[in-house]
């Protein structure tokens, strides 16, 4: 059986060859003990720091090595959707390539889809994690998974394992504004979990800044529901029950005491409440809108610079594929 790992890469060329010797080293003997064999296809995300050469000299050395270079940098959610729609495997490894997803772990996720499991999912522990950014996090899965159609866990992320047929069902969606974690979940199929403690990244930098992290949270939230909307419109009801009570009030003192109503400041207080609301509203509905308009459009989700993953897949010989370990064995 034909196993296809998936390494979205941006700016990754202090890293990626020694991503590539320890997942080599692992696959070789998962190829020895299970008899599976495997394919890596790396997507280049536009990088601008030679990792597209690193990977040229990777997949020229390595047959089973296969790459795609985007045009410009679109995103890792395009890079992902690349990476399933060139993966020739009966089951796609999805995995970053700076080592904060264990390689050792391939092992275990095909043991599990080997017991008929179709998405088989490593869930990050927060251990090590900061106070706020542990509980920054828990708030937002609870308000996330409120507004949803579909349930988020806590440190589940793309690192994952994926039937064929849970792949095919990835590539039906064809919608242009994509989160992977919400399409995930939404195929569904017979899915299990299991925690492992996240790697602390060797080399580089993340590439998530806060304003992307902020982004992407809130691409999740309006990818699967409208709930956003039906809250704005309970919102408008309410302020408006609440003006006509208030109204009403200020009309029942002026006819029973004779006084004038309030002056400027309620006036002022209201006005600016009211204008806030009214932007948070025609901001939601924007959103809504901006999406739209970019489905509509139908623009591809990359453009391909280079590639070799057209090539023929060749297996390389038994000589070629040795682990550390043994060409230590060797060299001793």
């Amino acid at each position: 059986m034909l196993i296809s790992l998936v390494v979205p890469c941006f700016n990754e060329a202090e890293i990626v060859d020694r991503f590539h010797d320890r997942v080599t080293g692992e696959l070789a003997l998962l190829e020895g003990e299970l008899g599976h064999e495997f394919e890596l296809v790396y997507v280049d995300d536009g990088s601008g720091d030679g990792t597209l050469e690193r990977l040229e000299a990777i997949a020229a050395a390595d047959p089973r090595t296969r790459y795609v270079s985007f045009s410009r940098n679109f995103g890792k959610e395009s890079a992902m959707l690349a990476g399933l729609q060139y993966a020739k495997g009966a089951a796609v490894v999805i995995m970053d390539a700076d080592l904060q997803h264990p390689p050792e772990l391939v092992r275990r996720m095909l043991d599990l889809h080997e017991r008929g499991y179709e998405q088989v999912i490593a869930r990050r522990t927060r251990t090590g994690d900061r106070v706020t950014r542990t509980l920054a996090a828990r708030a937002y899965y609870r308000l996330i998974n409120r507004l949803i159609d579909v349930e988020l866990v806590d440190g589940v992320g793309d690192f994952r394992l994926l039937s064929r047929r849970a792949v095919d069902a990835v590539l039906a969606l064809a919608e242009y504004n994509r989160f992977s974690k919400g399409i995930f979940a939404w195929v569904g199929f017979r899915s299990t979990t299991f925690e492992y403690e996240n790697a602390v990244r060797e080399q580089g930098r993340s590439k998530w800044s806060f304003g992307k992290l902020l982004n992407y949270g809130l691409d999740g939230m309006l990818s699967f529901n409208n709930k956003p909307l039906r809250a704005a419109l309970y919102l408008g009801l309410l302020l408006l029950s609440l003006a006509s009570v208030y109204a009403a009030w200020i009309v029942g003192v002026a006819m029973v005491n004779g006084v004038d109503t309030p002056g400027y400041v309620t006036l002022l207080v209201a006005v600016t409440a009211l204008s806030g609301v009214q932007m948070v509203m025609v901001g939601v509905v924007g959103e809504y809108v901006g999406r739209i308009y970019y489905e509509v459009k139908r623009r591809p989700h990359y453009l391909v610079a280079a590639t070799d993953a057209d090539r023929p897949r060749r297996t390389p010989p038994a000589a070629d594929r040795t682990t550390d370990q043994e060409q230590e064995l060797v060299g001793t």
